[in-house]
Parts: structure tokens; sequence; C-alpha cells
């Protein structure tokens, strides 16, 4: 049987881990505009601990520095199967996404009725 190298095995663990995270953002506003706010709150529950982990970790990902051992590639996107242009822009796109989310997500909330 042939055997997967680890940086193949990170880097589709880290590609999981952000579709997951992705998945939680873009759905953010659908379960506000649904008034699903409990939905809501856990999706963004676990945006946030993301968002400390990634900060704990100096800003960016551990999945990043175990990739980093095993490659001298420094690409942004050495560590993830993400298109280079995406993995470059990723925090900005998708921090973009969930403030806006949540904004909206936020407004449902306030017009709802009691």
């Amino acid at each position: 049987m042939k055997r997967i190298p680890v940086l193949v095995v990170i880097k589709l663990l880290h590609t999981a881990v952000w579709l997951f995270f992705a998945g939680c953002i873009v759905a953010i506003p659908f379960a506000g505009a649904r008034r699903e706010f409990r939905s809501v709150a856990v999706l963004t529950g676990l945006v946030l601990v993301e968002c400390a982990v990634l900060a704990l970790n100096r800003g960016g990902c551990p999945l990043t520095d175990l990739a980093g051992r095993y490659t001298e590639a420094r690409a942004d996107n050495f560590d993830i199967y993400l298109p280079l242009w995406l993995a470059r822009h990723n925090k900005a796109i998708f921090g973009t996404l969930f403030a806006l989310g949540e904004l909206f997500a936020i407004m449902q909330w306030f017009i709802s009725p009691p």
C-alpha cells in the first residue's frame, strides 16, 4: 500500500477545516434571514473560537506551522488546497463576510416580531 505523504494529509485536513469555517460564515446570514437566531449564535460561537485559536497563534493557523515542518515552500497556499489568490486574501474576504453576515443577522433580530 502506498504511503500518503504527511504534507498531503495536513493540507487535506487544513482544507477541510477551512471549508467548515467558511461554511459557518456563509450560513450566518442565511440563518439570520430565516430568523434562526440560535443557529446564528452557534455559528458565531464556532467562528469566534477559530478566531481565538488564530489570535493565540499570532494570527496564523497552527496547521500552517505544522505543514511548515514538512516543506521549504512558503507560498500563501503551501499548506492548503486553495487557489493562491484565495489563500492570499482569505482573512480579508471571510473577515468581511463574517462582519457583514453578523450585521445582517443582528438587523434581522431587531426587526423580528416579538
